[in-house]
């Protein structure tokens, strides 16, 4: 599996399973697939994709398809399908697809405000990031009210089975970098429906945001550190390097108060430059604290600055997260104790499969 993330995967039939997209806030150029029961999230649409040795067959009329290496069949893999949800739209007429999307296989999720402060500057933009195609694009709209992702969770709950939600950002000209219109979102959406939610944002400039997310009914939190080393804060993320070090880590320990063990996450983007060793460290020192390192492959997507920038092979993803699964037993946390979000969707890393094994 951590192989088939590394390398990408080829489709004989492109329109297999639920629609992939290209661009957009991630995962991006990716497509779910189902091996032995698990889902991830594999990309598709990337240069290492177009010459991995992984191709899928076209699925029978039982949804299967054939993993192959080559020639050489592998597995029994499956698509998750198109989510009914996507075939409705709101009174005025926009469809409920650009209001929130299906990750994975039972997981919703939205960008609330497709706009960022970052992003409109090519100076200080994450070299990364592609929030912004799907708005160019017109896939999506820029800001999802909480009518709307109210209406649109409901709705994928009930035809859909989804279980959590995750609720992302860009980042706005306020303070609180986010943090306000995901309390507004994360109240309407738990007044209409009883789903576990998750909400993702830079820190915002005071503590006392977090007691405010979670008396609106979001669960758990997530403020992505991306990555770690500041030469490379400074060079691919020169917008985010602004909020210094200092204040994620006051941010973490401040948000696992509030949210307890477990429930406060982070994203670190393996393949960008980090070492191993510091990949590790640092993952040692969020544990500490009570927060998920959720380490991922960094995918290079579509019209980015990176987009030919290398994936991480999967041996140095297996460097990474074969003993950080231990130190992530050590710690007593696993993806599975995640109330929402990506570290319990653990769909875009193999991070979960190198835990322990739950005891029978």
């Amino acid at each position: 599996m951590t192989e088939l993330q590394s390398q990408g995967l080829r489709l004989v039939d492109p329109s297999a399973g639920a629609a992939s997209r290209r661009g957009g806030a991630g995962p991006s150029d990716h497509k779910a697939v189902t091996v032995d029961g698990v889902t991830l999230m594999v990309p598709v649409h990337t240069a290492t994709a177009f010459s991995s040795p992984f191709v899928a067959d076209a699925p029978g009329a039982d949804g299967i398809s054939t993993l192959r290496r080559g020639a050489i069949p592998i597995a029994q893999i499956q698509f998750p399908r198109q989510p009914k949800f996507y075939s409705r739209q709101t009174a005025e007429g926009v469809p409920y697809s650009h209001i929130a999307t299906l990750h994975g296989s039972d997981v919703l999720a939205t960008t609330v405000l497709q706009t960022c402060i970052r992003y409109e500057s090519r100076r200080k933009a994450c070299k990364f990031c592609a929030i912004g195609q799907s708005l160019a694009a017109g896939r999506t709209i820029a800001r999802k009210t909480p009518a709307q992702l109210a209406e649109v969770a409901k709705a994928a709950v009930e035809l859909d089975g989804v279980k959590h939600m995750v609720m992302t950002t860009g980042t706005p000209p306020t303070p609180d970098r986010g943090a306000a219109i995901l309390c507004e979102s994360a109240a309407a959406i738990r007044a209409a429906v009883d789903l576990p939610l998750q909400a993702q944002c830079e820190p915002p400039d005071t503590n006392t945001w977090f007691q405010r997310l979670k008396d609106s009914g979001v669960d758990t939190l997530g403020m992505h550190l991306e990555v770690i080393g500041e030469d490379l804060r400074q060079r691919l993320l020169p917008g985010k390097a602004e909020v210094p070090m200092a204040r994620y880590w006051d941010a973490f320990e401040a948000a696992v108060e509030v949210f307890g063990r477990g429930q406060v996450s982070t994203y670190l983007l393996a393949g960008l430059g980090d070492s191993a060793e510091a990949l590790l460290a640092t993952s040692e020192r969020l544990l500490a604290l009570g927060v998920y390192p959720f380490v991922v492959p960094f995918v290079p997507i579509s019209g980015t600055p990176l987009e030919d920038h290398s994936a991480p092979s999967a041996e140095f993803m297996r460097e990474v997260l074969a003993p950080l699964g231990a130190l992530v037993d050590a710690a007593g946390m696993r993806a599975g104790d995640i109330k929402a979000g990506c570290g319990r969707c653990a769909a875009c890393s193999t991070l979960s499969r190198y835990e322990a094994p739950l005891a029978s």
